[in-house]
């Protein structure tokens, strides 16, 4: 007999989405036949590798999968009544799966969450880049600036009407006329919030194809060849969903645009994403990526690996991973709590499973008090969540007091890894396990190049940190502070900080201001072997936000840095309200 080893993996399963009747290159929809082949590929027992012959897949709403699914971070029940999803490609109960594109592009039209994968495990996207064919960003590059005019030209892709002397923009099946609005320098390839030029402007004419006129009672700050990128204020879609789903890779993966959040990953656990590529296609001359976030990672486990991309041309930040809190409304029995979703934006999940670990976080402090363990979790309505637990509820809860989900949160490593042209933060990271930021190049952020926060009143993004690496990374001309250790807690006690263990070595800072480091609430800060230049260095002894600005922090540890400047070395930081030498 043969001998059959019996740890051999047998070779996947290959489906061709064009023998289902997917046609590349013909401008036909293909929401059809891509789901026909997505659900041959389900059907199959064992591996499967779902195949993109190469070329250019179009995806249109009118077929595709519509499904409710309400995300983190995204609308408030006013903004979005409706949650529903208008999905291009749907993994539901997916188990190892390899989608290749073979280098294909998936074009997508209307507004649509690209993909999900939903309650999937082993699935990995790879070799394929996906665009909208008019995305929901517009886009107007000045031509000239008159004392109370812009003349502007509006980007091919950015379609219009005007009416009465107000211009709307038009899409596949949408339409806005106001909204959030940046501003682009192409010549420091940087990106900032400012208010929106044609919500500004008193009257807009044609004065040729593509080409308008903007009048306002004022000159405009502005300067020939800048762009200004506008959109509507919704997001109602996300790029990439990943819901309910372990083990989830994407490698060699073009997002060239995504519409609301970017990819979103929600309760789900060790997802890695390698050699991501989140900038414009540079043949379409656009100059915007996403409509919000590129990364926003919200009650993840296991760990998130972030590793070889390249982040360029966001709306707002580059990379979130968080958890969140939930306040504490009541106590029906002793040993149930009912908890409620805070922030507008984050609600209609359930946020908790039986025998996940909950922390009790007072709300002015952020310090843990008590812990427990979920037995049952309820939800009342959309935002209210009744929890029976195994023990009964501690004494001492407060108004305002919030609860962390403690089992959902992430390891998480951003190794290698560029970020460009970002109006907001470059990196969040607010979890309690492990985390190694390393060898990433960040330019022009337009905040802090790193925010550590946590806070129980704004947004509700939990929680502490206890262990982060920040080294060898590159940070040029971020704003400030560059790294802020910042959690938004009324209440600060030495003996009992936020968060723990942050180290900062070994990086490379070139500063447009100070400070370079803001700590709040952190015991067992390590500031060491930096390298931080900055102009004007030695004149800042005197200024209230010097080069290192500590409040309520402990264990701090500074040393061998260099502060330096032209013809100078200084080597000094702010202490609270104590500035003092280095050794």
């Amino acid at each position: 007999m043969p001998f059959i080893d019996p740890n051999a993996v047998s070779a996947p399963t290959v489906i061709r989405v064009t023998d289902y009747g997917a046609i590349p290159n013909s401008g036909q929809d293909a929401v059809k036949a891509v789901r026909t082949a997505i659900g041959a590929a389900k059907a199959i027992d064992g591996p499967v590798v779902l195949e993109f012959p190469k070329g250019r897949y179009d995806f249109y709403p009118e077929h595709a999968a519509k499904i409710k699914y309400f995300i983190s971070n995204t609308t408030t029940e006013d903004e979005n009544p409706d949650v529903t999803k208008t999905i291009g490609l749907f993994f539901k109960e997916h188990r190892d799966l390899t989608v290749d594109g073979l280098g294909s592009l998936f074009m997508f039209h209307g507004k649509m969450t690209m993909i999900v994968l939903d309650q999937c495990e082993n699935v990995t996207l790879r070799n394929f880049s996906t665009d909208f064919e008019r995305p929901t960003m517009s886009e107007i590059t000045v031509e000239a600036v008159g004392s109370d005019y812009l003349d502007v030209r509006t980007h091919p892709d950015s379609w219009y009407v005007i009416e009465e002397g107000k211009l709307t923009w038009i899409g596949e099946g949408w339409k806005y006329s106001d909204g959030p609005a940046q501003e682009y320098d192409p010549v420091t390839n940087t990106t900032w919030r400012v208010s929106n030029p044609m919500t500004l402007a008193n009257k807009i004419e044609q004065l040729n194809p593509l080409q308008l006129r903007l009048y306002f009672d004022h000159t405009l700050e502005t300067k020939v060849g800048h762009v200004f990128q506008m959109r509507d204020g919704i997001r109602d879609q996300v790029g990439v969903f990943i819901n309910q789903s372990m083990n989830i890779t994407g490698t060699q993966l073009h997002l060239h645009y995504m519409h609301g959040l970017g990819i979103v990953g929600q309760f789900s656990e060790n997802l890695t994403f390698d050699g991501l590529k989140l900038v414009p296609r540079p043949e379409t001359g656009r100059t915007c990526a996403a409509f919000a976030d590129f990364v926003h990672m919200s009650s993840v486990k296991g760990k998130v690996t972030i590793v070889n991309s390249h982040f360029e041309g966001a709306h707002d930040d580059a990379i979130n991973v968080h958890g969140t809190h939930l306040q504490i409304i009541d106590q029906p029995a002793p040993n149930q709590i009912i908890v409620r979703y805070m922030h507008g934006q984050t609600y209609g999940f359930d946020g908790f499973f039986p025998g996940d670990r909950i922390d009790f976080v007072h709300g002015h402090s952020l310090t843990v008090y008590a812990n427990n363990t979920v037995k049952y979790s309820e939800m009342i309505n959309l935002r209210e969540i009744l929890l029976t637990l195994e023990k009964p509820i501690p004494v001492g809860i407060e108004a305002g007091d919030v609860v962390e989900n403690i089992s959902w949160t992430a390891e998480v490593e951003i190794r290698n890894n560029r970020f460009l042209r970002i109006p907001t933060r470059g990196i969040l990271v607010t979890t309690r396990k492990k985390v190694v930021i390393s060898n990433n190049h960040m330019k022009g952020i337009q905040m802090s190049g790193i925010l550590i926060a946590d806070d129980a009143e704004s947004w509700y993004e939990s929680g502490m940190v206890t262990d982060v690496m920040i080294h060898h990374n590159q940070f040029m001309e971020c704003g400030v502070p560059v790294i802020n250790i910042a959690p938004e807690n009324k209440e600060m006690h030495m003996k009992n900080p936020v968060h723990r263990h942050i180290h900062i070595e070994d990086n490379e800072f070139l500063l447009r201001a100070y400070p370079v480091l803001y700590a709040k609430s952190t015991q067992g800060l390590h500031f060491i072997n930096n390298q931080v230049l900055g102009s004007n260095v030695a004149n800042r002894l005197d200024d209230s936000s010097f080069v290192i600005h500590l409040e309520a922090c402990s264990d701090v540890n500074v040393h061998g840095n260099n502060f330096l400047e032209i013809n100078h070395n200084v080597k000094c930081m702010k202490l609270d309200s104590s500035i003092m030498p280095l050794d």
